[in-house]
């Protein structure tokens, strides 16, 4: 008895591949990413929208190189009026801002601020009206290896007569 065998097309009806693997494969569009606005990443270039870029200026991604030993800032600025009109209280008082760093917009006032670093600004500003700003000390930098100076040898001749 011969039995009916099912056709091919029947068996992939509802699938979303139809024998092809991966869905995009067989769509026939290419390397395009498929329709509307579906694959416009950053090498896409061909789907950019006029009001995506008006927006943020900027087209997708990361603009711009920093090397490896870019280094951010490990210090807040203030500028010293900034200081004087939150934190100064009476002459002669002391600030800590350990850290900081001390800019020099404003005027000098009487205190001692301890701080990370300072401009040259503030602190010849701090000088004139009396304050001062102390930092830390620096410490000689170790090096990584040592250096081995060259010993020249003295040989003396003696002439025999």
């Amino acid at each position: 008895m011969k039995v009916h065998k099912r056709t091919k097309n029947s068996r992939i009806r509802g699938a979303r591949t139809v024998g092809w693997g991966f869905r995009q494969k067989h769509k026939g569009h290419g390397n395009k990413g498929g329709f509307g606005k579906a694959g416009t990443g950053k090498r896409a270039d061909h789907k950019k929208q006029s009001a995506e870029m008006s927006v943020k200026g900027k087209y997708f991604g990361k603009q711009g190189a920093t090397s490896r030993g870019t280094a951010l800032t490990k210090y807040e600025k203030i500028n010293l009026y900034a200081i004087k009109d939150n934190l100064f209280t009476k002459e002669g008082c002391k600030i800590d801002l350990n850290k900081h760093k001390i800019l020099g917009t404003g005027d000098g006032f009487k205190a001692e601020i301890t701080a990370l670093s300072a401009t040259a600004s503030a602190i010849s500003k701090m000088e004139k009206a009396g304050g001062k700003i102390i930092l830390p000390v620096k410490k000689e930098s170790v090096k990584q290896y040592a250096v081995k100076e060259k010993v020249e040898k003295k040989v003396e001749v003696k002439d025999e007569e």
